[in-house]
């Protein structure tokens, strides 16, 4: 369970689903005593991600409620690009964000909360600033040139950088900080020996 709120982490899960982007974020959360819940589109009907992975969701996204999340990650997948099915989840972040607790969203996720209208007012990043400028969204002005970013209680990274969007989701749920949050991002990003260390002395391997 999240160490701060006691409440568990929702992961989106829907068909094409790019399951490369969320791994590391999932992954250290739940060695780290976090419960991860999969949320399906409108039922706990299997999905398939793009990697052909079979995923039964935990529960759908109408009984989804931001009073009982500690934070809800969107993954990127074909669909934000090809249909108007995932538009739900966009609004769902909405309503997460207006109650203050946190969103995620990695590749075409972003590109979801853009046309969403949640990235006008907030720093963002994506895969590139063309890629959200063709949803015709008004926040190009915000977009930043980074890894990930985070605004706020709003995460937002490119496809190629599942580390840094784990990051950035690690140092928002207090799991780790200062030259710990350093060296994890250091071992798993940049294969940094040295970091090895740090972790090990942290007891966060």
């Amino acid at each position: 369970m999240n160490t701060t709120t006691g409440k568990p982490v929702h992961l989106a899960v829907y068909d094409t689903l790019a399951d490369w982007e969320t791994g590391h974020a999932t992954a250290q959360l739940a060695r780290t005593g976090h419960e991860i819940r999969t949320v399906g589109p409108s039922s706990t009907a299997p999905v398939r991600s793009i990697g052909g992975l079979r995923v039964q969701p935990d529960l759908a996204l109408e009984d989804l409620r931001p009073e009982d999340s500690a934070l809800l990650i969107l993954p990127g997948a074909d669909l934000w690009d090809t249909t108007d099915d995932l538009a739900p989840f966009a609004r769902t972040a909405r309503t997460f964000l207006d109650a203050g607790v946190p969103v995620a969203a990695i590749c075409g996720a972003t590109a979801g909360l853009a046309r969403e209208g949640l990235l006008d007012d907030r720093d963002h990043t994506s895969a590139i600033s063309f890629y959200l400028a063709a949803t015709g969204y008004a926040g190009g002005g915000r977009y930043v040139e980074a890894d990930a970013v985070t605004d706020g209680p709003l995460i937002t990274a490119g496809p190629t950088e599942p580390v840094a969007f784990a990051r950035e989701i690690l140092r928002l749920l207090g799991v780790y900080e200062g030259e710990v949050l350093d060296a994890w991002y250091r071992l798993f990003h940049d294969s940094d020996p040295a970091a090895y260390g740090v972790l090990e002395k942290a007891g966060a391997l």
